[in-house]
């Protein structure tokens, strides 16, 4: 009976000696394979250049007229900062928080592997092996606990290692080496998983510092580096990167201003790192985060960086966050997306993720204080319609540019409302100013008559008749009618009273005279490229064009000078190497003629005429000399203002109301209605706060002429006529079945 009782003992005690022979075995080739691995090893590296010339992905800027920042824009929001940019408090709270030895060990702290190994969880290793073989439950509690990382092994595995870290928890091993898959029916594949991602934590955090210290001489320099690029590097919350960019973000400081009497702040920024989630400042949950930073900066006394008085006085104070704005893309949606448009039409060396990883920054030609009185003015006149038609409230549309008149460069530009269907704007939403293409009713006039002018058989005060009209449309197949907005003719008048009155039919008879072409060759001379059709509708503004185009046409008649707009003046590389200076200026033409002081009175008489549609601003609550045109496309679908100070140092504001759909504004949702009331705020508020220099004179002589016709010539228009079939029947071009063409 003993003799049984003994084998029985002997096979259990094979039972426990074999498996425990066996994981020695396998437990002295791991750590014989890692250790090898680790300090060995340095096969498959990655490419270390970029991180020791410090190209991290930043923030990407662009800057208005003035050079400051009117946007920025970034894949991580990034703040690159030099060790010595750091304030000793900062660099203390970082060390005291995560690695109190970092300038003594050498990428991994030994003395932390005997702490890091008495919280490995025993329960949940005996649990994974009397589990099945290859089995592991799925949400199992992981066998090696977290924590124990340097400030260096941080930062490989968020520069180096992010692919092999975001795979870690998955269920297919991340190498197949025949020890590692071996352990994986032991411990379990993401276990395996974890350890592997640590060893190659290690090894790379070794290599790193062995490399930093050749390129930069000595071990403290070395160290220094890696300081500033894990301070640089660091994920900091809402997605904000870097010590000093979550400086300005939650406390509204730059961190070179940090002095020891900003303790709590800089504790407070160190302590984020270990869990963004949790410990990012945040105004309702004050209590776990306040405790991250008071025990922080307690271990900051403890190593002798603060005194306890110092202490004392910072764990008393109270979380304040400052106040942040993220607006700025809202009100400069249109800029952006103008300024990556050029940027792509500059050159193929210049991309949109160039400025989003903060290789280039944009020095553009907007002036942001322009910019946000163009917004504001857009908002206040779409309101104003919407307390008219409440039933489309938030649902109307809008666009605005403002163009400098000497060479074209963007001032501001708007595609939108700021907030549109419940939705804000967006750099790559529709910009309406460079993307749609509306027809531009009357305000394609202007471009008819000096057309005209420079046939030289008109001028402002040619007699001209205003009678009805027939033409026809779209190669012969149909007919339009030729009305006035006002349902009447009024017989023959000055060509002056007739751009003033924007009178349909004179354009029309104008258009026959001078023959479509010379419209046409004189739309492309002003910078609409858009193809326009040609057909005789296209001189009351059938042919659709884009807002940027319009408003440039008029720029070149203001001022005399034709050029191209554009909006990025300056493109500098990270560096500070200015990779392209004065790009967007193109070469300009003067037309300084007959013509161009011709259609400049007659624009200055659309405003001074008491019958032009643009008298509104001919008032003593608008002490500004503009010269414009109203325009409005049939069934009233969009509403149009556009208008110019004097001459080569004045400015052009063009407007554009409108839905996306393309029906109806309303009845009498006219130009001067609806857009005139925004072109005005506009123009009032820029020279008001000086933004465009002096408002500029029209010339003496000009001003007078116009005088003189309102003396002499104010009462000899003719008779109002009635439309009537009779008097349709008169006209020179008849055809049944026709449209009636009723643009203003």
């Amino acid at each position: 009976m003993s003799k049984s009782i003994f084998s029985i003992r002997s096979g259990k005690l094979r039972w426990l000696v074999y498996p425990l022979m066996c994981t020695t075995v396998i437990t002295a080739a791991l750590v014989a394979a890692g250790f090898h691995h680790v300090y060995f090893n340095r096969t498959s590296l990655p490419d270390i250049e970029p991180f020791a010339r410090f190209e991290f992905p930043a923030i990407g800027c662009i800057y208005d007229a003035d050079d400051r920042p009117l946007i920025e824009l970034a894949r991580e929001y990034r703040r690159i900062t030099n060790y010595e940019d750091l304030p000793p408090i900062v660099r203390d709270a970082i060390i005291a928080a995560e690695d109190k030895r970092f300038f003594s060990h050498s990428g991994v702290d030994y003395t932390t592997i005997p702490r890091v190994l008495s919280k490995v969880r025993i329960g949940a290793l005996v649990s994974h092996l009397i589990r099945s073989a290859g089995q592991e439950e799925v949400n199992s509690s992981g066998i090696f606990p977290q924590g124990g990382s340097t400030i260096t092994q941080q930062l490989v595995r968020g520069h180096f290692l992010q692919k092999l870290t975001a795979r870690e928890n998955s269920e297919p091993l991340l190498h197949e080496a025949l020890l590692l898959r071996g352990l994986s029916y032991v411990i379990g594949p993401r276990s395996v998983n974890k350890l592997f991602r640590k060893l190659e934590e290690m090894r790379l955090s070794l290599w790193v510092e062995e490399e930093m210290q050749k390129r930069f001489g000595t071990r403290r320099l070395a160290k220094e580096e890696i300081l500033a690029r894990y301070a640089s590097f660091v994920y900091m919350g809402n997605g904000q990167y870097g010590i000093a960019r979550a400086a300005e973000y939650y406390f509204g400081r730059p961190i070179a201003t940090f002095t020891v009497d900003d303790a709590d702040k800089a504790a407070l920024l160190a302590g984020i790192a270990k869990s963004p989630r949790t410990y990012a400042p945040d105004a309702k949950e004050t209590g776990r985060i306040l405790r991250r930073r008071n025990h922080i900066l307690a271990l900051m006394a403890r190593n002798g960086f603060i005194s306890p008085d110092v202490v004392r006085e910072a764990q008393q104070r109270q979380l304040q966050v400052t106040t942040r704005h993220n607006d700025k893309m809202l009100q400069t949606a249109a800029v952006v997306e103008n300024v990556l448009q050029e940027l792509k039409a500059l050159s193929a060396d210049f991309s949109l993720e160039d400025l989003l990883q903060g290789r280039i920054h944009v020095y553009s030609t907007v002036d942001a204080r322009v910019q946000q009185i163009m917004n504001e003015a857009l908002e206040h006149g779409l309101e104003l319609y919407e307390k008219r038609h409440p039933a489309f409230k938030g649902l109307i549309q809008g666009s605005v540019i403002v163009l400098r008149n000497r060479d074209a460069s963007i001032l501001a530009e708007t595609g939108g409302r700021q907030f549109y269907k419940g939705r804000s704007a967006s750099y790559s939403d529709f910009n309406r100013v460079t993307q749609s293409l509306r027809q531009p009713g009357s305000a394609m006039k202007p471009i008819v008559y000096l057309a005209a002018f420079r046939q030289g058989t008109f001028t402002l005060d040619s007699m001209v008749p205003d009678e009805p009209i027939v033409v026809p449309d779209r190669g012969q197949q149909r007919t339009k009618w030729i009305s006035n907005y006002d349902g009447q003719f009024k017989g023959v008048m000055p060509l002056r009273e007739a751009l003033a009155e924007s009178r349909n039919a004179v354009a029309i008879w104008v258009t026959e005279r001078i023959g479509i072409n010379s419209i046409l060759r004189t739309s492309w001379s002003l910078g609409i490229h858009t193809p326009l059709q040609p057909y005789a509708s296209t001189a009351l503004g059938a042919s659709e064009v884009n807002l940027l185009e319009l408003a440039n046409a008029y720029r070149a008649m203001a001022s005399g000078i034709i050029t191209q707009p554009y909006i990025v003046r300056k493109i500098v590389r990270d560096s500070g190497e200015v990779a392209a200076d004065k790009v967007g200026k193109r070469s300009s033409v003067d037309l300084y003629d007959d013509a161009l002081s011709l259609i400049q009175e007659g624009l200055r008489g659309v405003v001074r005429i008491p019958t032009g549609t643009a008298h509104a601003l001919d008032s003593g609550d608008f002490p500004i000399a503009v010269m414009g045109k109203t325009g409005t496309t049939n069934e009233f679908r969009d509403a149009l203002f556009i208008g110019s100070t004097y001459g080569p140092e004045g400015i052009t504001v063009a407007v554009r109301i409108g839905f996306d759909d393309n029906h109806s504004l309303g009845p009498k949702e006219t130009g001067d209605r609806a857009a005139l009331p925004v072109f005005r705020e506009i123009m009032l508020r820029v020279y008001r706060e000086k933004l465009a220099g002096p408002v500029p004179e029209f010339p003496a002589q000009m001003e007078q002429n116009i005088k003189a016709y309102l003396k002499g010539d104010s009462a000899g228009t003719a008779a109002v006529t009635d439309i009537s079939p009779a008097a349709m029947s008169g006209s020179r071009v008849v055809s049944a079945g026709g449209e009636n063409e009723t643009q203003e």
